[in-house]
Parts: structure tokens; sequence; C-alpha cells
């Protein structure tokens, strides 16, 4: 990549995200952040991706204590067995689990679906929490760039295979949810659709937010096919703003610095960058209601052309063939 795109793609995504802590940081000092309440959900099941530390951790946490037979679909035995055996202590709720799912292999994706379906369990809530963040270039185990591969592509696979879990799950008045974690970065991804791995020019910063905004447009794309179809399934986006989690240790080295030193009083804890996801998991404002970008459990606008129809219907035609799925687009949608 030239050095002037990298540096862009590197300015860009730190100038997204030093606005959003300059939000957090005036919250904080007008009195901070306050739990919602959350109605409990007993009966329903809920898988979350990367639920063993952050952000997705904490969703777990906070749906098995309203309730909900969690499943946490992670890609490290030990760390994801420490957080069921946390989880169901700290919750009281013993339905708490375990099922390795690879993302960055499509064939765990597919293994991880067998065996779900194999427990013959409802999905209510479906999380598509994990995620990797500028990281170095490297490839998935189908060889995509890891970004897109891993954050994008490893949960267009996996919804889609579970898909008719949701749907069977899903009723009038009660629908099984979609929720995909997004980020601020997306406002200044850019969708490269003749690009799509970064291999002509690579920037861990624009191969990150590419990722984010791609979940964006595939949400609001999945939200359109399941209307169209009348399905009892919603499909929205979460983003939980600058959270103080693991993912910074690829990040530049004096944002790691500064971190470090204020953290604790300008980024959201998990906790706190989990309660947009649990929002759009179970509140009863969105029942029915999809294709919505929500920050701080309220909706807004996302990046101007996520709302391309034509895009959306590109980019999901193209992870259809990335993915070896059957685009059903045409056979749904006239237009």
């Amino acid at each position: 990549m030239s050095p002037l795109s990298a540096a862009r793609a590197f300015l860009r995504v730190y100038a997204a995200g030093a606005l959003v802590i300059l939000a957090q940081l005036l919250r904080r000092c007008r009195g901070g952040y306050s739990e919602p309440v959350f109605p409990p959900q007993p009966g329903r099941v809920a898988i979350v991706t990367g639920g063993t530390v952050g952000i997705g951790y904490a969703t777990a946490k906070h749906l098995a204590r309203l309730g909900m037979h969690v499943i946490i679909a992670a890609n490290d035995d030990a760390r994801a067995q420490d957080a069921v055996s946390r989880i169901r202590r700290e919750t009281l709720n013993q339905k708490v689990e375990f099922l390795y799912c690879d993302l960055a292999s499509m064939r765990s994706i597919r293994q991880f679906v067998q065996k779900f379906k194999k427990k013959g369990l409802p999905l209510h809530v479906l999380v598509n929490n994990a995620g990797v963040m500028m990281v170095p270039e490297r490839k998935t185990r189908d060889g995509f760039e890891e970004h897109f591969g891993l954050n994008y592509l490893g949960h267009f696979l996996l919804t889609n295979l579970l898909l008719d879990t949701l749907k069977a799950s899903g009723s009038p008045g009660r629908s099984a949810r979609v929720v995909s974690v997004s980020s601020a970065t997306h406002y200044v991804g850019e969708l490269n659709m003749a690009d799509l791995q970064g291999s002509l020019d690579y920037s861990s910063h624009g191969a990150y937010a590419q990722s984010k905004l791609a979940l964006v447009f595939f949400s609001y794309h999945l939200q359109r096919l399941l209307a169209a179809q009348g399905s009892p399934v919603t499909a929205n986006v979460a983003d939980p703003g600058v959270v103080d989690t693991e993912l910074y240790k690829h990040v530049f080295w004096g944002s790691s610095i500064l971190k470090k030193m204020l953290a604790w009083w300008v980024f959201k804890t998990p906790d706190e960058g989990a309660w947009t996801s649990i929002y759009a998991a179970v509140t009863p404002t969105l029942e029915g209601v999809g294709g919505r970008y929500l920050y701080n459990e309220k909706e807004t606008k996302s990046q101007k052309t996520t709302y391309d129809l034509k895009l959306q219907r590109e980019l999901w035609a193209r992870s259809c063939q990335m993915t070896g799925i059957r685009d059903v687009t045409k056979d749904i949608l006239s237009e």
C-alpha cells in the first residue's frame, strides 16, 4: 500500500475514534451511563460469538442473567470453559455452555452449526460479536483477508446457516433476532468491491473499517429479505462505542499508551459496551423492527452509502459466492 493511502486510512480511523471518545468523555462529565432495565427472557436461546472476553462476555453474562439459555461460540477452549463457569456462578443460570467455532474457518462454522442443530434447540437471538481489530496482514483458513474473512464473512455464513432455525423459532409478536456488532469506524470505511481482500492496497486500519462497514450492508439486506418473506426474524446493527477490551493490542503505540492512561475514565466498560447489543436482542421496543443502526440504545443513522440498495445487493451476491451458499435475492425481491 502506498504511504499516502496508509496514512489516510490511519488518520480517518483514529479521527472517528477520537470523536467517539470525546462524546463519551462529555457524557461521563454529565453523569455517565446508567444500566438500562431489560425484561426477563426465560425459555429463550441465544448464541453469542466471541463470548469469552470483553463485550462478548458481558453480553453473554447479561443474557444469562435475564434467564436465557446462552451458547458461547468461540475458538479458545480454556477461555471458554472459564467464561462458562464464571457466568454460571455469577448469574446462577446453569444453562450456559460452550461450542467450538472458529470464524476464520468455514469448515469450523459448518461443524458448529451441525453440532448446534443436533441439540434440537430453538434459536431466538444470534449476536454476531466476535472480531479482530487492526491485525497485521494475514489470511483465514480459506484464504480471505482476516478482517473481512472473520469479522464479516464468518458471520455472514454463520447467520445464513442458522436462518432456518431462527425462522422456526420466531413467531408473530415475538420475533427471533440477529444482532451484528459494528463500530463507529464504519463511518470512515470504504467498500472496495474490486478488491474486498485488500490484496492490492492493504491497510490494517482500512481493512478493519471495511469489515465493520460490510456488517452494516449485510444487516440491511438481510432485513429486506426477511421482511419480504414475512419471516418472524429481524436484523439490526449495534455500535458499542469505544470500549476497554483486549482488541487494542495491535493499535498505534501512542494510542495504546493513551488507552492505558485514560481508559478507566473515557472508555466504556465491557458491560456498558454490551448494553446496546443486549437492547437490540431483547427490548420490546424493537419487536418486529429491523434494519436499524443502534448506538447507546437508540436508533441513529449509519454511513450514507449503507442505504444504497444496489451496493447492499452486490455485496450480498459476492458474499454468497465466497462462502458457497445460494443467493436467494432474485427469488425474494422483485426489484
